[in-house]
C-alpha cells in the first residue's frame, strides 16, 4: 500500500483535517483506510511522545514487535516512498480484495501487517559511507543507575547511534540486539530496542535472576546496511536459485539428463530474469497456485523433471553496499558496570503460573536464562528427563515440517528416547521424509522439509511438498500433533510471496481445527543465526513477524525460539548448539503436555 504518514504531534490535528478533506472526495473505501491508518499512527504517537514528552524519564510498555515504533507503508514488497493516486489505490485496493476473498483477511488486518513489517528509512541520501552508523562510535548509558535492584525491576539504556564522522544521528532504522548477562552463572535475557526515529533508541530489560549483570549491545546492520537489504530483496530475488535435473529415454537404450536453472514465479524482484513467452517449463501446485518455474531443457519434456537442489548465490552488491554490509554484527561501547540485583519478597525468580494453552501471547522478554537452563514467561513449563520424554510422547503421532533447524529436533528425540527407532527411507537426508517409530509406547515421529523453495542437496521432487498440502492431508485429532516453521529459505524473496505461503498454512491450519479442534499446533519461530545478504537476521525478523501476525488469533502455540537463540551465549549459528536446543524441546513438550 503506496502510503507513508508521518506527522508530528503539534502538527496532529492540521494534517488530520487536510488528510479528511482529501479523502471525502475519494471512494467510501479511502475514506474506511484512513481512518485505520489515523487509528494506527495514534497508537504510534503515544508510544513516541512517551520518551519526547519528558526525555528520558518515560519509557515504552512491552511490545511484541521488538523494534521500531511501527508506521506505515507500502505494499509489502516496495521500499521507495509514494503517495496516494488513483492508479497506486486501485493497485492496493485489489490486492487487499484479493487477500480478503481468498484468506479471509480484513483491511484491518492487512493495516497491521503493514504496521508489523514497518522499518524506519534514512531521511536523506547517503552519499559515503562515514554517514552510516559506525559501531566504534555509537554508545550506550545506562539511565539512572542504582546501587542495586530487586528482581522484577525494570532496567533502561539509552543507545547513541553516531556516525564515522563521531557526529550524532538524526534519524532511526538501526538493527540492535540487545541482552543482559552474567557470565559465571550462563544467565541472560533479551532486551526490547525501541527506535526513537532520531538517532537514539531506548533499551528495556527485565530483572529476572538474583546476582550480577551487565548490559551487551551489537549493532547488527546500520540503517544505510538495511536499505541495502531492503533493495536487494526488492530488486534481486533471483541471487539465490536453484536446479532443475531431468532425465529420460535417449536413441539406443540410453539415457539423457540436463540440469537447469529454477526458482520461484514472481514477475517482479529480479524474478522474472529468468526469462519470458516459451522460456520455461512452469509447475503450478492446484491447491497452492504457486507456480515453479525452470529452463525448459533442451533435449527433454517438462515432464521429465526428477530432482531438484540448490544451485547457487550471485552477490551483486557493489563496493558501496559491501562496505555497508562490512560493519555487521559488531558490540558497541557503553556502560560496563555491575548491576546488583536482589530478592524480591524472597523469591530468586519470577515464576509464571498459568498453564499452557494454545493462544498464549509471547512477551518480551519471553523467559531467561539461568545455569543454562531456560524458565519461560510465556507459560507454566518443565524440565523433561529421557523418562518424562517417553511418557509425554506416548501414544502420539507427531508430524513435524520445515527447515533443518527443525529437523535438529527430529534428531533430538532419535537420540533421547530409547525405543525410538529411525527408519531408512532412502532418501535426502536434508530434504526427508525422515520416520522413527517406538513399537513399544506408540510412537511415530515423522519430519519433511516445507517444499521449494529449499535450498538443499539433490532430492527427489516427489518428496518435497507444501506444508499446507499436508495439513490438508491429515485428519488431526488429540493424539496428533503437528509443528511447522518457515523461515531461512524464504529470506530473499518479496515479502509478498512469502505472505501468500503463511496464509496458505493457515487456510489449512483453520480448516483442521474446525475438523479437529483437539489437534495440537505448535509454530516455531524463527531463529537468529545469518547475518549476510542471503540470509540476514533482519530478513529473519521480518518474516517472523508476518508468521505471529497470521496465526495470533488461530489458537495455536507460538514457541519463541528468537530470543533464546539471541541472548545466549553461545557463538551464533543458524543451527543452535545442544544447550539451546534441549532447552527449546523443554517447551515444545511443556505444549504437548502441559501441567
Amino acid at each position: 500500500m503506496d502510503v507513508i504518514i508521518c506527522f508530528q504531534k503539534h502538527a496532529l490535528k492540521k494534517s488530520y483535517k487536510e488528510s479528511r478533506e482529501h479523502f471525502h472526495r475519494e471512494r467510501s473505501w479511502l475514506w474506511k483506510l484512513f481512518t485505520g491508518l489515523c487509528i494506527l499512527v495514534v497508537m504510534c504517537l503515544l508510544v513516541v511522545w512517551s520518551y519526547m514528552g519528558n526525555g528520558r524519564k518515560k519509557h515504552p510498555s512491552p511490545n511484541i514487535l521488538s523494534q521500531h515504533c511501527a508506521g506505515l507503508q507500502k505494499p509489502l514488497n516496495s521500499s521507495s516512498p509514494a503517495g496516494i493516486n488513483s492508479k497506486d489505490s486501485e493497485k492496493s485496493q485489489s490486492l487487499i480484495n484479493s487477500i480478503y476473498s481468498e484468506f479471509g483477511i480484513s483491511l484491518e488486518d492487512y493495516l497491521r501487517l503493514q504496521e508489523a513489517v514497518h522499518w524506519a528509512d534514512p531521511d536523506r541520501s547517503i552519499t559515503n559511507v562515514s554517514m552510516s552508523t559506525s559501531p566504534a562510535h555509537t554508545t550506550f548509558i545506562i539511565e539512572n543507575l542504582k546501587k542495586s535492584y530487586q528482581t522484577g525491576e525494570k532496567l533502561f539504556v539509552t543507545v547513541h547511534a553516531k556516525d564515522f564522522y563521531n557526529k550524532s544521528k538524526s534519524y532511526g532504522g538501526d538493527f540492535f540486539q540487545a541482552k543482559l548477562f552474567w557470565n559465571n552463572t550462563k544467565a541472560s535475557v533479551f532486551g526490547e530496542v525501541v527506535d526513537l526515529l532520531n538517532g537514539s533508541y531506548s533499551v528495556r530489560f527485565l530483572l529476572p535472576w538474583v546476582g550480577k549483570a551487565q548490559v551487551a549491545v551489537r549493532l547488527i546492520h546500520s540503517s544505510e546496511a538495511v536499505q541495502v537489504l531492503k533493495h536487494h530483496r526488492d530488486t534481486d530475488s533471483d541471487r539465490v536459485f536453484f536446479n532443475g535435473y531431468y532425465e529420460g529415454p535417449g536413441p539406443n537404450k540410453t539415457r539423457l539428463s540436463e540440469t537447469v536453472m529454477c526458482n520461484v514465479k514472481w514477475d517482479k524482484n529480479g524474478l522474472e530474469h529468468m526469462g519470458t513467452g516459451d522460456c520455461c517449463c512452469e509447475y503450478k501446485d492446484p491447491h497452492t497456485e504457486e507456480i515453479w518455474r525452470c529452463q525448459r531443457p533442451k533435449s527433454l519434456p517438462c515432464s521429465a523433471r526428477v530432482y531438484h537442489s540448490m544451485g547457487g548465490y550471485r552477490n551483486r552488491l557493489t563496493e558501496k553496499e559491501k562496505k555497508l554490509m562490512k560493519q555487521t554484527n559488531k558490540g558497541i561501547n557503553g556502560d560496563k558496570s555491575i548491576i546488583k540485583i536482589f530478592n524480591s519478597h524472597g523469591n530468586e525468580t519470577i515464576d509464571v503460573a498459568e498453564k499452557c494453552h494454545p493462544g498464549l501471547h509471547t512477551p518480551v522478554p519471553a523467559g531467561f536464562y539461568l545455569n543454562d537452563v531456560w524458565t519461560s514467561f510465556v507459560c507454566s513449563t518443565r524440565h523433561f528427563t529421557t523418562q518424562t520424554t517417553t511418557e509425554c510422547l506416548k501414544d502420539k503421532h507427531i508430524y513435524m515440517m520445515g527447515d533443518s533447524t527443525m529437523r535438529q529436533w527430529f534428531d533430538f528425540f532419535v537420540k533421547e528416547v530409547p525405543n525410538l527407532k529411525q527408519m531408512d527411507l532412502h532418501v535426502q537426508y536434508q530434504s526427508g521424509p525422515l520416520l522413527a517409530v517406538d513399537v513399544e509406547n506408540n510412537i511415530d515421529l515423522h519430519w519433511r522439509a516445507h517444499g521449494i523453495p529449499l535450498r538443499s542437496r539433490k532430492s527427489f521432487v516427489a518428496n518435497l511438498h507444501y506444508i499446507s498440502n499436508e495439513i490438508d492431508d491429515l485428519s488431526g485429532g488429540p493424539h496428533m500433533v503437528i509443528i511447522f516453521n518457515l523461515g531461512p529459505h524464504f529470506t530473499t524473496y518479496p515479502l509478498d510471496f512469502y505472505t501468500h505461503r503463511v496464509l496458505r498454512i493457515r487456510k489449512a491450519v483453520l480448516a483442521l481445527l474446525q475438523r479437529a479442534p483437539d489437534t495440537t499446533v505448535i509454530i516455531k519461530t524463527v531463529n537468529t543465526g545469518y547475518k549476510d545478504i542471503f540470509g540476514s537476521d533482519w530478513y529473519s525478523l521480518q518474516l517472523d513477524r508476518i508468521l505471529r501476525w497470521a496465526f495470533q488469533d488461530v489458537g495455536v502455540y507460538i514457541l519463541d525460539v528468537w530470543q533464546m537463540t539471541a541472548c545466549h551465549y553461545s557463538k551464533e549459528n543458524i543451527h543452535p548448539g545442544p544447550v539451546i536446543i534441549k532447552n527449546e524441546i523443554d517447551i515444545l513438550l511443556s505444549f504437548i503436555c502441559p501441567e
